[in-house]
């Protein structure tokens, strides 16, 4: 637990973001099933990464209807699921998670964003100080370029780093000499 018991972790998902780019960039076709994230292990990932409680909030696109499968297992996870709906030619995910953004910094609160989308440079570039921790979950070859020019934030590697998926992805990533381990190669 944190020094300061009343601090949170929010973990703001942008499911539409995440799930179009692990389909159509990583897998290129819609994923099964058992290859989806494991939402309840990002959650223990902010917990253990800055010792501190976290919430998570997931923004579904409702405006074709509500997947209730999908919204229960996330509730059953303690995810605070805000369906949303719009014209055709809003980005209602993105507007509530900016928004969610500006609310964040009137308060004592850390903030996880987990999207690739540029459309939140802004409100995370303010967020971004010395009394708050911010940062960013993502597919990093996929993230935004501009989330690497803002000083202070936080990057985390949805695979590599909160392990949110039971099996290896077929992903293509520069390795750090440190890491490489040629074992993973060779069995």
């Amino acid at each position: 637990m944190s020094t300061e018991d009343s601090r949170t972790t929010w973990v703001l998902v942008d499911g539409e973001n995440i799930d179009a780019t692990f389909g159509t960039s990583i897998l290129n076709r819609r994923p099964q099933p058992d290859e989806r994230p494991r939402w309840d292990r990002l959650l223990a990932f902010a917990e253990r990464t800055w010792d501190q409680p976290a919430r998570g909030v997931f923004y579904l696109n409702a405006s074709s209807g509500l997947p209730m499968p999908f919204v229960q297992a996330l509730r059953a996870m303690d995810y605070i699921v805000v369906p949303l709906s719009g014209e055709p030619d809003e980005k209602v995910v993105d507007i509530a998670i900016q928004r969610t953004l500006r609310a964040i910094a009137d308060r004592s609160a850390d903030v996880m964003l987990v999207s690739h989308d540029g459309d939140f440079l802004p409100e995370i570039t303010d967020l971004v100080g010395p009394s708050r921790r911010v940062g960013v979950v993502a597919f990093t070859e996929f993230r935004n370029a501009g989330f690497s020019a803002i000083a202070g934030l936080e990057k985390f590697d949805l695979e590599y780093d909160a392990r949110v998926f039971d099996a290896p992805l077929p992903r293509v990533r520069v390795i750090p000499i440190g890491e490489f381990d040629p074992t993973t190669f060779l069995d």
